[in-house]
């Protein structure tokens, strides 16, 4: 164990040569086995903990890489829908709008040929109602002047051709005044 110095120094310990000795071969053979065994394996530890946090901030990296890629392909799909539903709005309002167009030639067209056709309808019977008055008033005219004059007026074919004649040319007098103005 330890010794106080005998020669003169009291009070000083000095540690016995045999136990330093031994101290230094443990001390020597504990660093040898740290060093051999213990610190290589902890070494290894160390690198494959940093490869894993490596490797993790790696595949972390892909992955926000592939995020960010998929992402933008997204949005690149999301913008042609938009486009392609704006082009499909605009064609239908389009085709709306041609629709309309055509239907409302087709009413203008039914309404000028149902105008037409009552034009027509209404012109027809202004005639047969001239011609039945035209046959009336003749008819009237002569059993009047038949009445006046006291006999029977000459006949039928004679007296149908004069009043004939004579409202054609009320007729023409009355257009040619209708003309003037």
């Amino acid at each position: 164990m330890i010794h106080a110095a005998e020669e003169g120094g009291a009070g000083i310990l000095f540690p016995i040569w045999q136990e330093m000795l031994v101290g230094a071969i443990a001390f020597g053979l504990l660093c040898f086995v740290l060093m051999k065994f213990v610190f290589p394996r902890m070494e290894k530890t160390f690198e494959a903990r940093v490869d894993a946090i490596e490797g993790g901030i790696e595949r972390a990296e892909r992955a926000q890489e592939e995020a960010n890629q998929t992402l933008e392909e997204y949005r690149r799909k999301l913008a042609t829908a938009q486009e392609e539903a704006a082009a499909i709005r605009d064609e239908a309002r389009a085709d709306a709008v041609a629709a309309k167009e055509e239907i409302l030639v087709s009413a203008r067209e039914e309404a000028n040929r149902v105008i037409a056709a009552g034009h027509a309808q209404i012109e027809a019977s202004r005639q047969q109602l001239v011609r039945e008055l035209r046959s009336e008033v003749g008819n009237l005219a002569v059993d009047l002047a038949g009445k006046i004059i006291g006999q029977r007026l000459a006949g039928d074919a004679d007296t149908t051709a004069t009043v004939d004649q004579f409202l054609s040319q009320i007729a023409d007098d009355t257009a040619e005044t209708s003309g003037a103005r």
